[in-house]
């Protein structure tokens, strides 16, 4: 089982956990709410549990809680910019569907 990132999510994520000073990692996962079931979760993480999957990025690690890993396996994180409006874009492979709002999704 894999998440994988893109290089311009790499550099996004590796310079804001420079900006904010400490940190191991980013997580990513998901949990349960709005109108599709499912959204997905992005925070900085400390410190890791025995549990989760940590996949080297280089200068930190992504890391998955075993719950969220099922939902999110062979996902691609990427960050776009679209004119003036930026931010990470999930390209998920399981997801069967979304909500017209793009907050959700269902597997």
């Amino acid at each position: 089982m894999a998440v994988l990132m893109t290089e311009p999510a790499i550099q996004h994520i590796a310079n804001q956990i420079q900006t904010r000073g400490k940190g191991i990692g980013i997580r990513v996962g998901v949990k349960t709410a709005g109108c599709s079931g499912l959204s997905y979760i992005l925070e900085f993480v400390d410190d890791i549990s025995e549990e989760d999957t940590a996949f080297d990025q280089g200068a930190f690690s992504l890391i998955v809680d075993p719950k969220s890993l099922i939902y999110l396996d062979g996902t691609e994180l990427d960050f776009v910019k679209e004119g003036l409006n930026e931010g990470f874009q999930f390209n998920n492979p399981n997801m069967k569907s979304e909500c017209g709002c793009g907050e959700s999704f269902h597997v």
